[in-house]
């Protein structure tokens, strides 16, 4: 029974899963500090404002249209998504090669064999257009 059940844990993704949310919730305070506190800061050095807020700010009819806010939103997912690929995917990827490199496992793709019940479906197919 333990051994099933450790098997169970062992290859379910339901813990891999807990423990990304768990490490995502707390690596975006550390990619949110980064963004707010290191790059902005240097963008505001650059532009000579921490945003583009009040960038492309038009009036019309009473209206404001406020294109330098989607400009800061897409400035800080530009610059979030580049930290959580530098810090996060590029590393987990050479871990990942590293660690199937010391196993000897390569990236050849080996050619499946097709599945059985593909034929049986190709058959039942072709059967159907003779009686057509």
């Amino acid at each position: 029974m333990l051994k099933g059940f450790r098997d169970f844990i062992m290859k379910g993704n339901v813990v891999d899963l807990a423990v990304a949310v768990v490490i995502g919730a707390a690596f975006g305070a550390v990619v949110t500090a980064l963004v707010d506190n290191v790059l902005m800061p240097l963008i505001a050095a650059l532009v000579g404002s921490p945003n583009f807020d009040g960038f492309l700010l038009f009036t019309i009819d009473g209206v404001e249209i406020k294109f330098g806010v989607f400009i800061t939103a897409l400035v800080n997912f530009l610059l979030i998504a580049a930290a959580v690929y530098f810090a996060l995917v590029m590393p987990m990827n050479k871990a990942t090669e590293m660690l199937n490199r010391r196993r000897g496992i390569t990236e050849e793709e080996e050619e499946a064999e097709p599945d059985p019940q593909l034929a049986i479906l190709e058959q039942i197919r072709d059967e159907i257009k003779a009686l057509r």
